[in-house]
């Protein structure tokens, strides 16, 4: 089974799947640009040489064991993200049943 279900990422219909999908692909980027800016500060670290430690020491474990997507799923779920109704323009979008 699907955790959280997309019943739960509604908002029991409050959204539609339409604007979940932004939404989680947004979150997703802001997640990717996290990661991207730990490794960068993680490379650094290594280069200085000042320490034994592996890169992914260095990251944080959300970032590096989880994928993107899943990520950012589980932050809209939590309430860590939220999704902003008429932030997403339709223009040019199909009306659904």
């Amino acid at each position: 089974m699907i955790n959280p279900t997309l019943e739960e990422l509604t908002a029991g219909g409050k959204y539609n799947r339409y604007m979940l999908v932004i939404a989680t692909s947004k979150c997703a980027r802001i997640v990717t640009d996290e990661y991207v800016e730990q490794r960068e500060n993680a490379e650094k670290a290594i280069q200085s040489k000042d320490n034994d430690k592996s890169l992914a020491s260095f990251i944080k474990k959300e970032y590096r064991d989880e994928k993107a997507v899943r990520t950012a799923i589980n932050r809209l779920s939590n309430g860590e993200y939220h999704i902003v109704p008429g932030s997403v323009d339709f223009s040019g979008a199909k009306a659904e049943d």
